[in-house]
């Protein structure tokens, strides 16, 4: 979402820009992006079917369930009929220049329509070969495991960080069930983030940026978390790939914790 660099109606100002950074961060070594159908209306996933269309090598990850009455962030309104999950499934193929989607999130649960409907819907995707693994966003371990029953739940995407650890019982269950874990928002942010603090310590500590040691202690809290840090430049998107080969010890590691 980081990509329409402040303006998540319009898309970036600059479109060559985007595409040229998502496909350097390609050539970087990241596998692993996250899109959806409401970033700018549609214009992310074209920037990604753009910059890596026709590459195996890449994983994208989009979502549906959501739309955007108005350009305003705090309008984001879930909608989970079937049949317009199926649609922007659809859409998303065609923007993303794919014939399957690898991996599709219900964005939002939507409490109009049963949830049983709303994963059956990508079920029948599934089914028919236009869906990869399924996942979900912004849930509860009680509505994973409903929407188990109806299909196999590869990933879950919430927003987890050290500033924001209510999640881990989610965290857990994914862990026992092998679901792949993808925290937004991972960096950490206010009182832990504040200059001089713990964070700044040990960052200092390990010659790394806090955003660095934010990044690196999601990695060390689980084996199935695959943060994914959003960004608008070059130098930002090497300093959050560098994150992984941050070393932290279990004395720092306690240390970020107790905060």
């Amino acid at each position: 979402m980081r990509l329409a660099d402040g303006d998540v109606w319009h898309g970036p100002a600059d479109r060559a820009a985007a595409v040229g950074l998502v496909r350097h961060a390609a050539d970087l070594g990241v596998t692993l992006f996250d899109t959806a159908d409401s970033y700018a209306l549609g214009a992310n996933e074209e920037i990604f079917g753009e910059a890596l269309g026709g590459r195996d090598d890449v994983v994208v990850v989009s979502k549906a369930g959501v739309v955007r009455p108005g350009p305003s962030m705090e309008e984001w309104v879930p909608l989970g009929r079937p049949e317009y999950l199926k649609q922007q499934a659809e859409l998303s193929l065609r923007r993303l220049r794919l014939e399957r989607l690898p991996v599709y999130l219900l964005h939002r649960i939507d409490s109009q329509v049963p949830l049983e409907d709303q994963v059956g819907a990508l079920k029948e995707l599934q089914d028919a070969g236009k869906i990869g693994h399924i996942g979900l966003s912004m849930v509860t371990v009680d509505q994973i495991e409903k929407a188990s029953q109806v299909a196999d739940i590869a990933v879950v995407q919430n927003q987890y960080n050290l500033s924001a650890r209510n999640d881990g019982a989610v965290i857990d269950h994914c862990e026992s069930r092998g679901i792949t874990y993808m925290p937004f928002f991972p960096i950490a942010v206010g009182e832990l983030a504040k200059p001089g603090g713990v964070l700044a310590e040990i960052a200092a500590e390990v010659g790394a940026t806090p955003a660095q040691v934010s990044l690196a202690w999601l990695l060390y809290r689980s084996p199935v978390i695959a943060p994914i840090p959003g960004t608008t430049s070059v130098e930002h998107l090497a300093e959050n790939v560098a994150a992984g080969s941050i070393e932290l010890t279990d004395e720092q590691l306690l240390r970020l914790v107790e905060g």
